[in-house]
């Protein structure tokens, strides 16, 4: 496909790697020259120099044979407009990213009156994966299919734990619940394990289960899973103002620590449940006059990554549950993960998965549709649901008569809104969710999981 992104930041540039790499044809606008060249020349894609809003820039792009224009600049307003002169101009499918919370409830009336595919805003997607943390703050991360039915979890196995030593094909009948583990990273190495696997302390697993039968799997193992009661969160910026409306809503009493005067005043008007303290969250003093160690979770989520780092390795070892450590422009990800940060969260992954979905969506069969995309472990796994729209060469053949890609694993099918795990015997019907792990990128469609006869 041929693509346009108009922005060169955090944002435009995962962007960039990711559906270059894919066998698109990608072309970014930047009124930046010297990051314009250095994106274009990294990434062997095409820049044009430019305001990405006007006509004669767009046209330079080639506007009339694009497929699909990415807007990801740092105004909503340009954003916004890139996309009606895209879609006047070549009635291409748009993306805006639009991040000003004056907007978040007009978000659909906004997409649909100006005919945008989709609008994307970070903070608020941010805010939504850490608020799902802190209902079950025992997972490292957690990624939701087939519209909430079924969660990926993915969380690190403690010394002395009950599942060390056991094959991975013994958990579901010896726990007598329905999980399947679809992931495994054991120090730097990343698998898709088979059955007999052997759990070791420190791997970390990615399961996939029900809400019902992964709480049942963590309190059998001795995690436990109870929703946090309350959150101290360093940073009063926009993830901060989404984040605490979400948790007023789940019951948990939310406390925020924000350095600027002015800000205090307008999430008090805004958050009128939470208490606003005016002060340096950095400053251990105040932090230790808050009762740090009283609270069960804490979110670093400032706008300095080094801070939030920091403020995350103090807090560890203080609050109850759960520390989330918010990162936006670090990409030193050995260094991050070896820190043992607890769950981090990077807002330009999540606009960028999004994105990723729908232009994946874009390039499927009519057969089949990418529904959800996840990318995981820094990129080395991807997670997705496919929706099976038509009957096909694949659909009512047993999974066992099926020969599947190494390192491809079919780790749920969901049929009429029920859940299951899949064995040999099952198969692919119309209408099916059906949801692979993989450590091949960029599939894009059900049909690239089987081995081409």
């Amino acid at each position: 496909m041929q693509i346009i992104i108009v922005g060169c930041g955090k944002v435009g540039v995962a962007l960039t790697a990711q559906l270059s790499k894919e066998d698109n044809n990608v072309t970014i606008i930047d009124n930046n020259y010297d990051r314009l060249r250095y994106i274009a020349n990294m990434y062997d894609v095409m820049g044009v120099f430019g305001n990405g809003a006007t006509y004669n820039t767009l046209s330079e792009a080639d506007i009339e044979h694009t497929d699909i224009l990415i807007a990801v600049t740092e105004s909503d307003e340009l954003n916004l407009l890139c996309c009606v002169i895209a879609k006047k101009a070549a009635n291409c499918h748009t993306i805006a990213r639009v991040r000003n919370p004056a907007y978040s409830t007009e978000r659909e009336f906004i997409r649909r009156e100006l005919g945008l595919s989709m609008i994307i805003n970070p903070e608020l997607a941010a805010a939504h994966e850490i608020a799902r943390l802190l209902r079950f703050p025992s997972a490292i991360e957690i990624d939701s299919f087939s519209k909430g039915r079924i969660d990926m979890l993915r969380f690190k196995v403690p010394e002395n734990s009950y599942l060390s030593g056991f094959a991975l094909k013994d958990i579901s009948t010896r726990m007598q619940c329905e999980v399947l583990v679809c992931v495994v990273q054991h120090g730097d190495e990343v698998i898709i394990p088979d059955g007999n696997y052997m759990v070791q302390a420190g791997d970390t697993l990615s399961i996939i289960a029900t809400q019902r039968f992964a709480s049942d799997f963590f309190r059998k193992i001795g995690i436990h899973t109870n929703q946090v009661k309350s959150a101290l969160i360093v940073g009063g910026g926009e993830i901060t103002y989404y984040l605490a409306m979400q948790l007023e809503t789940m019951g948990i009493d939310v406390k925020i620590i924000e350095k600027n005067r002015a800000r205090c005043e307008e999430l008090s008007q805004l958050l009128p449940k939470a208490m606003i303290i005016h002060g340096d969250g950095s400053d251990q003093e105040l932090l230790n006059e808050e009762h740090l160690e009283n609270m069960e979770a804490f979110v670093a989520c400032t706008d300095m990554d080094e801070e939030n780092i920091i403020l995350s390795l103090y807090a560890r070892g203080k609050v109850k549950k759960k520390t989330i450590t918010k990162i936006n422009h670090l990409d030193f990800n050995d260094v991050i993960h070896a820190l043992n940060l607890d769950s981090l969260i990077y807002p330009k992954h999540i606009t960028a998965e999004y994105i990723l979905q729908y232009v994946r969506a874009m390039r499927n069969s009519i057969d089949c549709n990418v529904e959800t995309l996840y990318k995981l472990m820094d990129d080395k796994v991807e997670a997705l649901e496919f929706i099976i729209r038509a009957e096909s060469s694949i659909t009512n053949v047993k999974l066992e008569d099926l020969i599947l890609k190494k390192n491809i694993l079919v780790a749920c099918i969901i049929r009429k809104g029920k859940v299951r795990i899949p064995g040999g015997q099952d198969y692919f019907a119309v209408g099916d969710s059906v949801i692979v792990v993989t450590t091949h990128s960029g599939l894009q469609d059900i049909h690239d999981i089987v081995v081409e006869k």
